[in-house]
């Protein structure tokens, strides 16, 4: 069961100076990466354990929307009276939040939770990211350039292994997802379905779930985050489509059969960047930021910064300075210890060392680093996630039971 809470989570206060002080993931306690491990435990898959405390269930499904963070959800519980039911109180003594971890991006999120790793383990450590192999900065999100993905991120799914131990799993999803390099590094196991809308996903991953006697299926939504984005979450649309979520998850919630588990959560929060220069630092046109910077990669609220052979410790320097109280500014290896990428001291994969910047930023408040050249679709987006702030780390994990 999940543990209860009745005010929201405490997470440090900003001190952006001093990267010591940044929040960090909760992995191995209450991260996306500890969810299905702690599922597939409780039905017997050999060689999982957690410390997620849910309780076991033969048949499971998770629902992830994408984007939809624990501090906008429990802000609208007008638009979303039934996710808002389950939200812990006096009455209902589940529902508390979890972290997506770092950065808080999709990519890196729906790795965590079909690997049942860390980034610093499965190797999708942000929007994009440089290959060292290379030197071109890869789009985790899009797969380009081209990579293949199984030397990229080696390790078997958790829906791969449960199915390999005789559990009915499933991913029931849009149709153009089946073939993606993400979908089949982070999500592929079992059986694919996909179904263009929002209702057929739900009817099927009910059906999927009562196929079998343990069974475990995944399905996801998308257009809440990219409302977010384009409109922002104090806008109209984002309301609506967050109204849309809702009654998905209470069609899903009805139909749910005997001994079943239905868990919904996201992959990151949202947090809006107003315009101007005083949120928006544009790398583009700062000759201070592009100073010895050979690539830019990340998102705008979490950047991996790759500094030109010799210039690592200036740059590290320079964007201190440069953020002063907008951002955490770590170079790599603190960045590393700090727990950003997984447990504080556990290291990284030496696959995934060198993805990671010389220097790593989390923007603090409501700003952002954009690059209206070379990323002027990214930069004009309102909605934005990837650091480490309570609206992006804090993700629902609500639970209905049958």
């Amino acid at each position: 069961m999940v543990q209860p809470t009745t005010t929201d989570p405490a997470w440090p206060e900003p001190a952006p100076l001093d990267p010591r002080t940044a929040p960090v993931p909760k992995y191995g306690d209450a991260s996306l990466a500890d969810l299905l491990p702690a599922i597939v435990a409780g039905q017997g898959v050999p060689g999982f354990t957690s410390r997620l405390p849910l309780d076991p269930a033969d048949r499971v499904c998770v629902f992830l929307v994408d984007g939809m963070g624990w501090e906008i959800l429990r802000a609208h519980p007008d638009e979303a009276p039934f996710l808002t039911s389950l939200l812990p109180s006096s009455a209902n003594r589940t529902g508390a939040p979890i972290t997506s971890g770092f950065p808080s991006t999709t990519a890196t999120s729906l790795a965590s939770v079909g690997t049942g790793l860390v980034p610093g383990a499965h190797g999708l450590p942000g929007y994009s990211a440089l290959d060292p192999d290379t030197g071109a900065l890869m789009n985790q999100l899009r797969w380009q350039p081209w990579t293949d993905p199984y030397v990229w991120q080696p390790y078997p799914t958790v829906f791969q292994l449960a199915h390999a131990a005789g559990v009915e799993t499933c991913q029931v999803s849009a149709p153009h997802f089946e073939h993606t390099p993400l979908t089949k590094i982070a999500l592929s196991g079992g059986t694919f379905l996909g179904q263009l809308s929002g209702e057929d996903r739900m009817d099927l991953a009910a059906q999927r779930l009562a196929a079998a006697d343990r069974s475990l299926v995944y399905t996801y939504y998308a257009d809440l985050d990219g409302n977010g984005h384009r409109h922002g979450v104090d806008s109209d649309a984002w309301r609506g489509q967050l109204m849309y979520v809702d009654r998905l998850a209470q069609r899903l919630a009805e139909q749910l059969p005997p001994r079943s588990a239905l868990y919904v959560t996201a992959d990151h929060g949202m947090v809006d960047v107003p315009a101007g220069p005083d949120a928006r630092f544009d790398f583009d046109e700062d000759w201070e930021l592009r100073a010895g910077v050979a690539v830019l990669g990340g998102e705008g609220r979490a950047r991996h910064v790759y500094a030109v052979p010799g210039a690592a410790s200036d740059v590290y320097a320079v964007w201190r300075e440069v953020l002063a109280e907008q951002a955490w500014v770590a170079t790599r290896d603190e960045a590393i210890e700090l727990g950003w990428f997984g447990p504080p001291g556990a290291g990284v994969d030496e696959r995934v060392y060198g993805r990671i910047g010389d220097v790593v930023v989390a923007m603090s408040g409501d700003s952002a680093i954009i690059a209206t050249e070379t990323e002027p679709k990214e930069s004009e987006l309102i909605g934005m996630h990837g650091s480490v702030t309570s609206a992006e780390q804090f993700v629902p994990l609500l639970e209905v039971r049958t």
